[in-house]
């Protein structure tokens, strides 16, 4: 038999496609074609085959050699597929068996090294769901691979050992290492949430306000604008989120584990479920298709896709692109990202927590009495204009921060540790899960509409005070909304079974106006 199968998979965004991998030799011209709308690194492999074949003792025979990427309409990107491609034409040369309910991924090295792709978790999880048995993949990917339970997982790390679990015949292969892989250093092979280090809110003196603001935003899941001079703490204090906010569950950690392995599985091997939101702090001058993901003939996740279950951080907000933050306002609202180009179609996923941190105006010491600030009045409007109402309206908590103190600065008194506030968040997460439940609903700000309006009751003088409000600011149907969950969370927070005055007021107090500031 000329022909063989094997399967690998293809990545397409964030998705993962199984592909058939078609092999046959004929009695042509000797040569190598790969088809199936591969890209360019897939044209490649096929020096990068024929070599690790050789190298490994049981070269490609010298004949015409055709293999098809089946679906064929579907683009196929990367180099994932060398090790499926080898397999399939060795045995089509009857050198070897390839299981027909095996996945195959991994690249190949020159001398027959196995290397580490990325998307192998979410490839795993669909090779299990169409039942296939095992998957074999490079020795970087075996802990991630092994992330899926009730699929056999093998790991190697050169070719020559996997040619020897498909039978083929031992004297025949030559396993060894012209450059053995560098172990791993430990940031590289442990999963973490931030991918910076870790700041404990004990650090921060003073700021209660904004901490309060940071507490409600973890247990209630808002979005966040922090507005001060430069110096105040905002940074810090954004990057203390991570360590207050609950931990995901199991299909939050799948899928944000799963957007991390296609991203970047292939530069830092993933070894447990990712438990830590994901914080994502791209700087100013991303691009548009940097921050909501974009290209052209292959559509490539941004940061907002990188961050869901987690927390996109835009440091010195007003100096990103106008475009770029307007660009936030469906993902922020609907938890996906729609990107239509000529080549292709994908809906990403993007539900993530929004953190904005600005100075007041281009000097940045626009606070208080502003005698210290330098900008002109309309250098001041025009700057802080690039924050547009409709992307502040959608941010539930704004607060200014201004600087602490130099006696508080100093002072030696122990603050309230991070680990002290997660419990508070936790108490008060536990309370709003217990409420919304019914509705599978995690978190307060992801109250719908519907559910907000109807379901959830509370007091008269509440509904007054928020009637009241709303006029008194000219709020939006939005702004309203947001309002309202912001205060079922203070709420929960201290243990009232429905919004009290007191906590609408807290809330309206935390969502200030901040065009002037």
């Amino acid at each position: 038999m000329s022909t063989a199968r094997t399967s690998a998979a293809a990545i397409h965004g964030v998705g993962v496609s199984l592909v058939e991998v078609e092999a046959d030799l004929g009695n042509g011209i000797p040569g190598f074609i790969i088809l199936g709308l591969p890209d360019a690194s897939l044209n490649e492999a096929r020096e990068r085959i024929k070599a690790a074949a050789r190298n490994t003792g049981i070269p490609l025979a010298s004949r015409k050699l055709t293999v098809n990427l089946s679906p064929a309409t579907l683009p196929k990107y990367g180099s994932g597929f060398d090790l499926a491609i080898l397999i399939a034409a060795l045995a089509a040369d009857q050198q070897l068996h390839a299981s027909p309910a095996t996945l195959y991924l991994a690249e190949l090295g020159l001398d027959g090294t196995l290397r580490a792709v990325p998307g192998v978790l979410p490839a795993v999880q669909l090779a299990k769901e169409h039942g296939l048995e095992r998957v074999i993949v490079a020795e970087g990917n075996g802990n991630e691979a092994r992330l899926v339970e009730g699929i056999e997982v093998i790991s190697a790390r050169h070719l020559g050992q996997v040619l020897r679990y498909c039978g083929a015949q031992d004297e025949l292969i030559t396993t060894y290492l012209h450059h053995p892989l560098p172990a791993k250093s430990p940031a590289e092979s442990t999963m973490i949430g931030a991918g910076n280090e870790e700041v404990d809110l004990q650090l921060v003196n003073g700021q209660q306000e904004a901490r309060l603001a940071l507490e409600l935003a973890a247990a209630g899941g808002h979005h966040l604008i922090m507005v001060g001079p430069a110096g105040a703490g905002k940074t810090m204090l954004a990057k203390c989120l991570p360590t207050i906010m609950p931990p995901l569950d199991d299909l939050q950690a799948l899928e944000a584990t799963a957007v991390h392995s296609i991203t970047r599985g292939a530069m830092h091997e993933v070894n447990q479920l990712q438990r830590t939101p994901p914080f994502v702090a791209p700087h100013h001058t991303a691009s548009l298709s940097a921050l909501i993901g974009g290209g052209t003939s292959q559509l490539i996740p941004g940061a907002i896709t990188r961050a869901h279950h987690g927390i996109l951080f835009l440091d010195e907000a007003a100096q990103f692109n106008t475009g770029a933050l307007d660009a936030l306002r469906q993902p922020v609202e609907e938890g996906y990202i729609n990107l239509a180009r000529a080549k292709g179609h994908q809906r990403l996923p993007a539900r993530f927590q929004l953190i904005l941190a600005s100075n007041p105006c281009p000097c940045g010491r626009n606070f208080g009495t502003g005698t210290g600030c330098t900008c002109t009045p309309m250098a001041r409007r025009r700057y802080f204009a690039r924050l547009s109402g409709p992307i502040l309206d959608r941010v539930d908590l704004q607060v200014r921060v201004n600087p602490v103190h130099q006696s508080q600065l100093l002072s030696t008194a122990p603050n309230e540790s991070s680990h002290a506030v997660r419990e508070r968040v936790l108490a008060t997460r536990e309370r709003s899960q217990e409420r919304l439940r019914t509705f599978s609903i995690s978190c307060n700000a992801q109250i719908p509409t519907q559910v907000l309006r109807h379901e959830l009751k509370y007091p008269a003088q509440t509904k007054k005070a928020l009637e009241l409000l709303a006029t008194r600011r000219g709020l939006s149907a939005r702004g309203i909304h947001r309002l309202l969950r912001v205060a079922w969370t203070v709420a929960d927070q201290q243990q009232h079974a429905a919004p009290t005055e007191d906590d609408l007021a807290i809330a309206a107090h935390l969502r200030q106006s901040l065009e002037n500031s």
